[in-house]
């Protein structure tokens, strides 16, 4: 088995797939996602679960990247196949809430370090050289209008946040209080040990300097990571739409 590119897709498929997982990284790390994610998500794979993760490079009108990650999942979707689960990562998780199903054609979501903060405190230059130059901008939608899409459309129950404890940029938080105070919610926030690069930064590690400086308990916490994703995804507790 190895990695496949499908246009926007980087794509994993197990003989006889158990479901499948749709991820979406955050920030520059997503533009090579079976390389920076390659840990994680080949762990998932190898419990028998196909991977379709999206390549892109993040830019300000969030609304039309999560527009374009849903269009290339859709095609791509086998549509005999039970609805998939959502995995995103930092901004990943945010494309994934303003998909334009509003989470209709998912099983669920499991969202890691969910981050939804503004331009200037993600790009420190456009703070530092904005008003110099006569320029401002945000993203679309802007912090607090993604959250009000999220509590008026977002309707998907299931939904699992997870935030690492060393994790300084994280908000899950705040989307569970948004989440939570929809009708019919079964969302839920687990910690675990970590920081906001835990779901990548082994796969990078290994790529960029060889075999020898994977840290195999590095792999052990990503290893469990993936195993608690899938069991509270395939747990008989979950809302079922």
């Amino acid at each position: 088995m190895s990695w496949r590119q499908r246009g926007s897709l980087w794509c994993w498929t197990p003989p006889q797939p158990k479901g499948l997982v749709e991820f979406i990284g955050g920030s520059y790390l997503a533009a090579t996602p079976q390389i920076s994610y390659r840990r994680l998500l080949e762990a998932l794979a190898r419990q028998g679960f196909a991977i379709h993760a999206w390549s892109y490079v993040p830019g300000f009108d969030h609304q039309a990247q999560a527009n374009q990650a849903w269009k290339a999942f859709r095609q791509r979707r086998d549509p005999e196949q039970p609805a998939p689960l959502r995995l995103g990562h930092s901004l990943g998780c945010k494309l994934h809430l303003l998909a334009p199903d509003n989470g209709r054609g998912c099983s669920a979501l499991a969202a890691m370090s969910f981050n939804n903060f503004s331009a200037e405190r993600s790009v420190p230059l456009l703070a530092e050289l904005g008003p110099a130059l006569g320029v401002t901008s945000e993203f679309s939608p802007s912090p607090e209008e993604t959250l009000r899409l999220i509590a008026r459309n977002y309707s998907q129950a299931n939904n699992l946040l997870v935030r690492f404890r060393s994790d300084q940029l994280d908000q899950s938080a705040r989307l569970l209080q948004v989440l939570q105070n929809r009708s019919r919610d079964s969302s839920q926030l687990i910690e675990r040990a970590g920081d906001h690069l835990t779901p990548a930064s082994a796969g990078l590690r290994q790529n960029l300097l060889g075999g020898w400086a994977d840290d195999p308990a590095r792999q052990r916490e990503l290893d469990q990571l993936a195993d608690q994703l899938l069991q509270w995804w395939k747990s008989p507790n979950q809302t079922r739409n």
